[in-house]
């Protein structure tokens, strides 16, 4: 439960309303421009994921590469 002692020790930044979501989704179009809005918040999404990942103890997939093999005629 929401006491006002913990209310008044949380920081600002967690009382985000719709005016002030609103704002700043204002300024990332802005600034960003529709265009590439949506690879932002793929990027952003995956971060999310790789940090969930990670504080859960899941290793994150790696890639792997597998050597050219070299195609040299044998005569």
């Amino acid at each position: 439960m929401l006491t006002p002692e913990i209310l008044a020790t949380t920081p600002a930044f967690v009382n985000l309303g719709v005016p002030e979501l609103s704002i700043i989704v204002l300024l990332v179009l802005i600034f960003f421009g529709p265009g590439k809005l949506p690879s932002i918040m793929k990027s952003l999404g995956d971060g999310v994921k790789q940090f969930k990942d990670a504080s859960n103890g899941n290793p994150a997939p790696t890639a792997t590469v597998e050597p050219k093999s070299e195609n040299t005629p044998s005569s």
